[in-house]
Parts: structure tokens; sequence; C-alpha cells
């Protein structure tokens, strides 16, 4: 189970989060992204000494800044659900699959086009370089330097 997806599949469940500094916030989760930086709404947080009590109706929390979070039971279960459903879909695919792979590999679609003297596609799927399928560059050498004649080196 990856914590992103957890996070994905709690939002708008109640949450807390501790912070590396102490402090914590209670409230419920709005959204979260790729480096796990969380907005929660009706939020309560609490001093690192628990003697200071704030109410604030939204707050952003950096996810560098969090140490844990704790998250309900059912949201794991939901995860965890997800996950399974996910693996037996794809057993069923690659059952399915496995059958027929052979007939389908040898089946492919008619490409279109003309090669021209550089054995080069031109035409609707022709390489597409969309220069008329030459590179720019060297006689076609990329980024190679030109040949110093036929001399070989010992």
């Amino acid at each position: 189970m990856l914590p992103l997806s957890l996070l994905k599949t709690a939002q708008s469940h109640p949450m807390l989060v501790e912070l590396k500094n102490g402090e914590t916030y209670n409230g419920h989760l709005v959204s979260c992204d790729s480096w796990m930086n969380i907005n929660l709404r009706d939020v309560i947080c609490t001093s690192k000494d628990g003697d200071r009590f704030w109410r604030m109706p939204e707050c952003f929390i950096r996810g560098s800044t969090i140490k844990y979070l704790r998250i309900p039971d059912e949201v794991i279960d939901m995860v965890k659900e997800d996950a399974q459903a996910k693996s037996r879909n794809r057993a069923e695919m690659n059952k399915n699959r496995g059958g027929n792979s052979s007939q389908n590999q040898n089946q492919r679609a008619p490409r279109s086009g003309n090669r021209n003297s550089f054995g080069i596609r031109s035409g609707p799927s022709g390489g597409g370089l969309g220069n008329g399928g030459m590179r720019a560059g060297n006689s076609g050498q990329g980024n190679r330097p030109p040949m110093q004649g036929n001399k070989l080196r010992k």
C-alpha cells in the first residue's frame, strides 16, 4: 500500500497530523499532492506541550515537516479492498491476454507511406521527423564529426 494512494482515499475523512516540531493538527483532509503537502479544513492545532489550542477554518501543511499521520481504520480497509480488486483485475487481464498472444503477435497493421532513397518513410506515419524524414546535421550523421577520408589508424 503506497502512502499517496492512502492519502487520496482519505480525502474528506478526519485525520491527525503530527509535525516534526511536536505540534499536532486535527482536521478533515481536503487534498494532498505528490510531495505529501496537505490541505486540512476545520482544524484544531495543539501546541508541542499540549497546553495551547487554536481553531482554524483551514490550513496547509508542507509534506517535509510531517512526522506521522493518523488515519481512520475504515480508510485503510478501503485502500486494501481497492488494491485486492486491482490485483484480481490484473490477473484476469493477464489470463485473457495469455491465450491469444501468439495470434496477436503475427497480425500487424499495414504501414502507409513510401520509402525514399535513404530508406526513410514519408507520409502519414513516416518517421515522425516532421521535415520530410531528413535530419539536420552533417549529411545525416547526427552529432558525429565528418569522416576524415579512408585513413586507417594504427
